[in-house]
């Protein structure tokens, strides 16, 4: 059977909406509805001040869809967001019984120590978060993911990794894996895998030439959904791939994820590292330790002659590291192995693992553990500890 936006708006319309007063279709709550290879995406307008209690409608309106025989999974946000297209219905309050009493006055919620994963839920079986990031796109930020990942992995840690780019997914391609991922009991996925690593990627649910138009909120519930509902564990270490920029998307994972740090990825030309700046600054200001920063792109061999060219200029992120007080990770040069091995899904790190290149990688892959390592230190040194004499 197929699906279409039909039988799933009327579905949709046995959801009743906010105090039974009609349902979320004819309320004009719910968004353009996407379908994907028998996946379907949608999100619901509530009002931002009741957003905590509209849980179980919009978990009524994720059950509802996924009954509908030929449904595979769907996505289903709340949003506070107003629509557009004459959607922007107000939802009817819950009529007051009688009036309600002065309101006290508010107090000051007690501040509670500075911490890297304060109020953020860790995930099951998963030791440590590193999050691989770059102010703009085409600085090779996905290639040097993956081939940190694969490092991390020769290093012999137990190594994951999350694709969050949702609108541009790298990984299928980059790591040459293929299919759906299964389910262990029609709820949590179960990771790919190849070359050791264990795998999660919009791409391996949506068609590769699918266009992805969706809102915010659409996307963070996926990226919630490819974090916290697949088999992952137990993993040392989960590597994502973060979206370039610093949008909705990013700042979303950096408060609500416990990232373990972030590594930021540039080229050596002064308009990357504007860009790469602000990744920087993204991550201090919601208190998510800097692992460091890699050169990528930092400089050309040439393969007939080996003389070396500096085309995008050279040493800008190592002075940017240094001016910030950010730990330099190392220099990736612009290669042609490289890029091939990317391009075939088979990254350098394990194509080519005795060569410059992929000592390079897992050099970079050292230090980000050992900067995780020191960064946990220094937060548990930083917790005070209770002496009873």
């Amino acid at each position: 059977m197929s699906v279409t936006k039909e039988i799933v708006i009327e579905r949709l319309k046995t959801v009743n909406g906010p105090d039974f007063t009609g349902n979320i279709v004819d309320l004009g709550m719910v968004s353009e509805i996407f379908i994907a290879d028998a996946k379907v995406f949608f999100s619901i307008t509530v009002p931002a001040a009741r957003a905590q209690e509209m849980e179980p409608l919009r978990a009524a309106a994720e059950r509802v869809v996924k009954a509908i025989p030929g449904v595979a999974g769907a996505v289903v946000a709340l949003t506070a967001e107003k629509k557009g297209g004459g959607m922007e219905a107000p939802v009817p309050q819950r009529p007051a019984q009688r009036p309600a009493p002065p309101a006290a006055p508010a107090r000051p919620a007690p501040q509670a120590p500075a911490s890297h994963s304060q109020g953020k839920r860790g995930v099951p079986g998963i030791d440590a978060i590193i999050a691989v990031a770059s102010g703009k796109g085409g600085v090779g930020k996905s290639t040097t993911a993956v081939n940190i990942a694969l490092g991390l992995a020769a290093n012999g840690l137990r190594v994951g990794v999350l694709d969050a780019d949702i609108y541009g997914p790298s990984m299928p391609r980059l790591l040459n894996i293929h299919g759906r991922p299964q389910t262990v009991d029609g709820k949590i996925l179960k990771p790919m895998q190849n070359y050791g690593l264990k795998v999660m990627s919009m791409g391996f649910l949506v068609d590769e030439e699918t266009p992805m138009i969706w809102r915010g909120p659409m996307v963070m519930s996926a990226l919630t959904q490819m974090l916290r509902e697949v088999e992952w564990g137990p993993l040392d270490v989960l590597v994502v791939d973060m979206p370039p920029g610093t949008g909705d998307a990013q700042l979303t994972m950096a408060q609500q994820v416990p990232l373990a740090g972030a590594v930021i990825v540039s080229t050596p030309q002064d308009l990357a590292l504007i860009d790469a700046r602000k990744g920087l600054n993204m991550f201090r200001k919601v208190d998510v330790p800097l692992l460091g920063i890699v050169e990528n792109m930092s400089y050309f061999l040439a393969p007939d002659t080996g003389k070396r060219y500096d085309i995008f200029g050279h040493g800008g992120a190592r002075r940017e590291a240094e001016r910030l007080g950010v730990t330099f990770l190392g220099e990736v040069p612009l290669e042609m192995g490289i890029r091939e091995s990317s391009d075939a899904g088979t990254p350098v790190v394990v194509s080519k693992p005795d060569s410059a290149e992929a000592k390079i990688y897992r050099d970079i892959a050292a230090k980000v553990w050992h900067r995780v390592n020191e960064e946990r230190g220094a937060a548990e040194a930083a917790v005070p500890s209770i002496v009873f004499e």
